[in-house]
């Protein structure tokens, strides 16, 4: 005696999806994962090429040279000592003077780094500033936000300067008797940049007061720079 055969069960309609049905879900589901993951995507080139600028870029944070009384005057961007230097939220940005008997206007120049773009808007319209002459201390001031690598470069008015346009790319940077503080501004902050933007924070609640050379010294690793003529005391200006 056989047994009977095991009747053929309906599937149910679980089981009866079409094949183009099941695929169309996995692609779905492939192409949300890689639209999450864009960002990120995104992120590591930018990150990865303003961490080799901060290897190659040619900075020189300290100005100045040793002939002529203007243009041999301290001039130093308080920037970490790479040169490179991510503002934050904040946008501070400082320099320090030195000492000089007879003081010049101090030129700030903004520019896109060559080969990294165009210039947007906010950078354009603050392009170039001249701070009034002053004595040796600090003077702090903010740039609109960069959104791309973006050079800058301070020097005093000199009458004895020559004349002539700026080197168009700082990588071919040629130096001068009396060079200019160079620095380059980025977007990604490193440990360094955080540290000098708690600096120049505290900095900015002494507006119009003084500060010891010495915390400014080890703030920003510039104690070196401070001779015995300097006043135990040095203003921080805070032009609007």
């Amino acid at each position: 005696m056989h047994a009977n055969p095991m009747p053929n069960r309906p599937r149910s309609s679980s089981t009866a999806r079409p094949p183009s049905q099941s695929r169309r879900r996995r692609v779905s589901g492939l192409a949300a994962g890689l639209v999450l993951l864009l960002p990120i995507a995104l992120q590591v080139p930018t990150a990865q090429a303003q961490s080799d600028l901060r290897k190659s870029f040619p900075g020189r944070r300290v100005g100045g040279g040793t002939r002529g009384e203007c243009s041999s005057r301290l001039l130093a961007h308080l920037v970490p000592a790479s040169s490179v230097f991510a503002p934050g939220k904040t946008r501070y940005l400082g320099v320090l003077e030195g000492l000089s008997a007879n003081p010049r206007p101090l030129e700030l120049t903004f520019r896109p780094l060559s080969g990294r773009g165009t210039a947007d808007a906010s950078v354009a319209s603050g392009q170039r500033r001249v701070l009034p002459a002053s004595g040796p201390g600090i003077t702090l001031f903010t740039l609109p936000a960069v959104k791309t690598p973006t050079v800058w470069e301070s020097s005093y008015v000199c009458p004895e300067a020559a004349s002539g346009p700026a080197p168009a790319d700082p990588l071919n940077f040629v130096a001068t008797e009396s060079p200019p503080a160079l620095s380059l501004l980025v977007t990604e902050a490193s440990r360094e940049d955080l540290a000098v933007q708690t600096a120049l924070a505290k900095l900015k609640q002494s507006c119009g007061a003084t500060v010891p050379r010495q915390e400014v010294g080890a703030a920003f690793g510039l104690s070196d720079l401070f001779t015995a003529q300097w006043p135990e005391r040095i203003p921080v200006r805070c032009p609007s």
